[in-house]
């Protein structure tokens, strides 16, 4: 039949199924009709009848929907071949296969990325097809991050980074993220602790023995990064010398760093290594509960670092009156007040593992000592100075 308005307005719905009345002056153009009446102009193309729906009429207008079936028909007939079909969980794992082999030489950037990934667009992107996913499906997701302003400006390098590798790849005709505005870095942070602020974080980590309590007071203490705390080996510390070496695995700058620790740490990280070896007699059938393996702060119910960030910073901050204030504060804290103690800023940096500034380029290079007294010197201090708060 040729399709008119007319003819639409006419047309009866099935009485159960579906039925597909298709337009004589246009081959393999026209209208599907459902029981429900829902009519919607489709174009059947390719070697295998592809059928594809262009829209609903009368939202689309039959003029505009012939238009449409021409351009898809002279698109096929011209070679231009559509996307082929894969849903954004097939991608995400496709593409951390092929962008991040396994001997990818940056393991933690390849975790970070899938991380990422399936915390903040699977969950509504799992089923969608690539090629189908909008612009502003990007962005929703990416507002809702509008309180941790740099892990949204994050979120959206990783998923413009996964896009541009999906229009490499054919699967997508453009990348939805290409109109899109990254979000604002925010501002790098300045926030000491006060004195008083300092008291109060210690006395309330103090309160109760608990990892999260113990990894609280190591930063403090010791200037390192949460991370470094987090994954700390038993066979990592040396309570002889009062040292602990991370291996270049666990590190920021991929460097093997040791650092000395004094007595306020010691009796933290007994009372951890002691409630960790319970835990792990806890589960003497487990074959990988081993001495040289054994994390003084585990994941609960794994063999992972601790990761409960997310969830033990807000606990910790119900009886830790303290306004604004994240755990990273903890090391610009440590490192400003060394500087108050009158330790010089190579020592610090030496202590905190920086490699910019005083020991950056070519001192990073052939400065080999090792600072260990003079790091002994300033941990001792600085833990004189909590004592007498």
């Amino acid at each position: 039949m040729r399709l008119t308005d007319i003819s639409l307005k006419t047309l009866q719905p099935p009485v159960k199924g579906q039925v597909t009345y298709t337009d004589d002056t246009l081959p393999g153009f026209g209208v599907r009709i459902s029981q429900g009446g829902v009519k919607s102009f489709v174009v059947v193309h390719g070697r295998n009848r592809k059928r594809t729906t262009i829209g609903r009429y009368p939202t689309i207008s039959l003029q505009d929907a012939r238009k449409a079936a021409k351009q898809i028909l002279a698109e096929r007939t011209l070679g231009k071949h559509e996307a082929p079909p894969i849903d954004f969980e097939s991608g995400i794992k496709l593409f951390i296969a092929t962008h991040f082999p396994e001997n990818y030489p940056k393991p933690r950037t390849r975790a970070e990325t899938k991380r990422i990934l399936e915390k903040h667009f699977l969950p509504s992107l799992r089923h969608e097809k690539l090629e189908h996913i909008q612009p502003r499906e990007i962005s929703r997701i990416v507002d809702r991050m509008h309180r941790t302003p740099a892990e949204a400006h994050h979120a959206f390098g990783v998923i413009r980074l996964f896009f541009n590798w999906a229009f490499r790849r054919g699967y997508v005709d453009r990348s939805p993220c290409e109109r899109l505005q990254a979000p604002r870095r925010s501002a790098a942070r300045d926030r000491v602790l006060s004195q008083d602020e300092i008291k109060t974080v210690l006395c309330h980590a103090r309160e109760k023995d608990t990892t999260f309590n113990s990894i609280v007071q190591l930063l403090l203490l010791t200037g390192q990064r949460r991370g470094e705390i987090a994954s700390l080996q038993a066979d990592w510390i040396d309570f002889d010398s009062r040292t602990i070496t991370l291996p270049a695995t666990v590190t920021k700058n991929k460097r093997q760093h040791a650092f000395p620790f004094g007595e306020m740490a010691e009796v933290v990280l007994k009372r951890a290594l002691l409630r960790a070896r319970q835990t792990r007699d806890e589960r003497l059938e487990d074959e990988n509960a081993n001495e040289n393996a054994l994390l003084l702060f585990p994941a609960r119910g794994k063999h992972t670092a601790f990761d409960g960030w997310s969830k033990g910073k807000p606990n910790f901050d119900k009886g830790c009156p303290i306004d604004h204030w994240t755990l990273h504060d903890l090391r610009r804290t440590c490192a400003t007040n060394l500087a108050a103690l009158g330790v010089p800023v190579h020592v610090t940096e030496k202590l905190l593992n920086h490699i910019s500034g005083t020991t950056s380029g070519i001192v990073a290079v052939y400065q080999r000592h090792a600072y260990m007294d003079e790091m002994r010197d300033a941990v001792e201090r600085w833990e004189l100075h909590l004592r007498s708060q």
